[in-house]
């Protein structure tokens, strides 16, 4: 309703457990009842459901998968250091040749488009196009300090309330039943009555090594595996402050890949799939469809 879409009733959306090691899995919601055509990545700190507005108006099979140590996920392997797309792009792998080996396209928005760009590298027969919303290898800890300041906020917060508020505060231009939902799909309550942020339950994990998986240590970064790419590539851009992607990165984008595409979206910011879900989804169908 808040974005004019018919609802003629309960989506056919399941979420499935996808095992990606011995001991670990992944988890994802499938939308539609054919194979997936698509496979979209959040972003750091979301979960699949960032996508459930953009799913319901592209109305086609797809899959939306919680990136490692986000939503309903585990972790990343020991050894894997912290979060990050070239490791977390081997599970992306293992999940996507099993539910959606021939899927058109990968949506990423973010650290989920990072991932992308890694996946693409360590599977590039599992990325026939690529969606990056908001996000290009040139994004560093000074054009996202919003994000990363909210995201290393209160590790608890003593009531829903409070989780809301804060959540309110970083996303004014949202309603609070769309941020209420997101929060209910993104944290969960203790015990004692406190409401902490799924991506939070790996927080403490250690970090035990570094560097990249072997087959990935060809390119020195992921602008270079970006210049690699022989597929199709769309970089979705926001316009508002709060995007983290400026004239310059686009204009690198374009260096290293002179066929891809550019759509901005002027009332839109970092979040793209919350703040212009349906525009989100007529870009993606377009380019993919």
């Amino acid at each position: 309703s808040e974005f004019g879409l018919p609802y003629p009733g309960p989506p056919d959306v399941r979420r499935i457990s996808i095992p990606v090691a011995p001991d670990r899995k992944l988890s994802a919601l499938v939308w539609g009842p054919g194979e997936p055509e698509l496979a979209l990545l959040h972003g750091g700190a979301q979960n699949a459901h960032t996508w459930d507005t953009v799913a319901l108006a592209l109305n086609r099979p797809l899959i939306a998968i919680d990136l490692p140590g986000h939503g309903h996920s585990d972790s990343l392997a020991p050894g894997a250091g912290s979060v990050s797309p070239e490791f977390a792009a081997v599970d992306v792998a293992a999940a996507v040749r099993a539910h959606a080996p021939n899927a058109h396209g990968v949506v990423g928005m973010s650290l989920g488009g990072l991932t992308t760009i890694a996946l693409a590298g360590h599977a590039p027969e599992l990325v026939r196009s690529m969606v990056l919303v908001d996000v290009t290898p040139g994004v560093n800890a000074k054009k996202s300090t919003f994000i990363t300041n909210f995201v290393n906020g209160p590790a608890t917060f003593p009531s829903f309330e409070e989780i809301l508020a804060r959540t309110i505060e970083h996303n004014p231009g949202r309603t609070e039943a769309s941020l209420r939902r997101g929060i209910l799909h993104n944290a969960v309550q203790a015990e004692d009555g406190s409401w902490v942020w799924r991506y939070r339950r790996f927080a403490n994990q250690p970090a035990i090594g570094d560097g990249k998986p072997t087959d990935l240590n060809r390119f020195g970064s992921l602008w270079d595996a970006l210049g690699a790419l022989t597929c199709p590539v769309l970089l979705a851009r926001g316009m508002k402050v709060q995007s983290v992607v400026d004239d310059e990165d686009e204009a690198e984008l374009m260096r290293r890949v002179p066929t891809a595409k550019v759509e901005r979206f002027e009332n839109a910011g970092h979040s793209i799939q919350g703040d212009m879900p349906v525009e989100l989804a007529a870009a993606i169908e377009r380019f993919i469809p």
